[in-house]
């Protein structure tokens, strides 16, 4: 299997348990790994048999900036389910970076490994 990668990605947006967390927006760091076949895209050179990085970073910039849930899980859980629905990926590491959420801390977040399969399996 191939990974199209996608590091780095900030998004501003509203999450926390704490009231004063859901007044401000916070940045978000998201790292992705998409498990996906590349040779249709790498045979003919066409977007078309590709999957569309500016579309996915669309898509997890959308969903994170609008469904503004109290915890990273739900968040993680809900772009999970969305790449698998609108994108043609079989594997998923979605890992999200709440930066100064805990003082001290270097790095804090959610990590999830997902395959289509498990979404097939509970709906």
């Amino acid at each position: 299997m191939d990974t199209i990668f996608i590091r780095g990605l900030r998004v501003d947006a509203i999450i926390g348990v704490h009231a004063w967390e859901r007044r401000l927006e916070r940045a978000l760091v998201f790292d992705l790994e998409l498990g996906t076949d590349i040779r249709d895209a790498a045979s003919s050179d066409q977007i078309r048999d590709a999957i569309d990085y500016a579309a996915v970073v669309e898509t997890v910039t959308r969903l994170a900036q609008t469904l503004q849930p109290a915890l990273l899980e739900t968040l993680a859980e809900g772009i999970a389910r969305r790449l698998f629905e609108d994108f043609p990926i079989r594997r998923l590491r979605l890992v999200i970076d709440k930066p100064g959420a805990v003082p001290d801390v270097k790095q804090i977040g959610v990590a999830i490994e997902r395959l289509r399969e498990d979404y097939a399996a509970c709906g």
